[in-house]
């Protein structure tokens, strides 16, 4: 037997004792995108800083530091929630460009991630 119960953003589905939590997600994450590298949050510095990707790549942030970081993009196309400690946050870059991020609660934190067509 399974039963869905949505609670704003959240889609719970049970099923057999089983619980499983999907969150609904917004322009960026998509289920087929292209795995991507990972960019390390240590020390007060995004690693690699500058990254270089196709269109359909997901790139995962980690908190790596023992505080909050953001990731926010320059042009506000993506933004991560407060992240603490070993936290991710993942973004599919659908298009070609150039694109700036920094931490909100540390401005200095800066990176970017260069797009480039398949």
């Amino acid at each position: 037997m399974l039963k869905t119960l949505k609670v704003g953003a959240l889609a719970l589905s049970i099923s057999l004792g089983v619980v499983a939590a999907a969150a609904i997600s917004g322009p960026g994450a998509h289920a087929a995108a292209t795995a991507g590298p990972t960019v390390n949050i240590d020390n007060f510095v995004f690693g690699p800083e500058a990254l270089t990707v196709t269109v359909g790549t997901t790139v995962t942030w980690v908190n790596r530091d023992d505080i909050p970081h953001t990731v926010v993009a320059n042009d506000k196309s993506f933004k991560s929630k407060v992240m603490d400690t070993d936290e991710k946050f993942s973004f599919t870059f659908t298009k070609a460009g150039e694109f700036g991020y920094f931490c909100s609660l540390h401005p200095h934190m800066v990176g970017k991630v260069i797009v480039k067509a398949a």
